[in-house]
């Protein structure tokens, strides 16, 4: 879906302007992003393979559930929608746990250049992994992993094909934040 987005100076703020998602990644324009990380009582992390059909890094693993900030959107509002629409979860915005805005600058082979705040949230799951429905032409899989095995992923990042490989500073933060929380 080609949305539109509000675009954002290289520090973050927002310009007051807005352009197509296609638009914002054919130019590499400044934008921002919701994420959520959801963890268990009993130290697990939701995570969600990337569809098949993602123009980024399909099928590999990653954030419980991402998505761009509508024009006009705040991150809390965005993250609640992206949660409602990719893995089926209602949550209240009263559950999230703001861990920081994240700067990430990507450019693709396929010509896309992905210059991202990502807006970082965690929050408790609080229901079983069989009552969330991934959304298709996002979600290719959802699965929990301990906190142990959170870590040996992490130890061998870009040298599998299970994580995005040029996140690996941005998880080591958000898993520290999943610890404390």
């Amino acid at each position: 879906m080609d949305e539109y987005i509000d675009i954002a100076n290289a520090d973050g703020t927002l310009t007051g302007e807005k352009a197509l998602k296609s638009v914002v990644h054919e130019k590499g324009l400044f934008h921002h992003t919701a994420h959520l990380w959801l963890y268990t009582k009993d130290a697990h992390i939701l995570l969600a393979q990337r569809s098949a059909k993602k123009l980024i890094c399909p099928l590999l693993w990653d954030v419980s559930v991402a998505g761009h900030i509508d024009a006009g959107e705040t991150p809390v509002e965005a993250t609640v929608r992206e949660t409602k629409e990719e893995i089926g979860l209602t949550l209240d915005a009263t559950a999230l746990v703001n861990i920081g805005v994240f700067k990430c600058m990507q450019s693709y082979e396929n010509g896309i250049k992905d210059n991202e705040f990502h807006n970082t949230f965690i929050a408790e799951l609080n229901v079983p992994l069989e009552q969330l429905t991934p959304q298709e032409t996002e979600v290719e899989a959802l699965k929990l992993v301990s906190f142990l095995e959170f870590e040996q992923l992490l130890a061998h990042i870009g040298k599998d094909k299970h994580f995005v490989p040029s996140n690996k500073a941005y998880y080591e933060f958000v898993f520290k934040a999943i610890k404390i929380a």
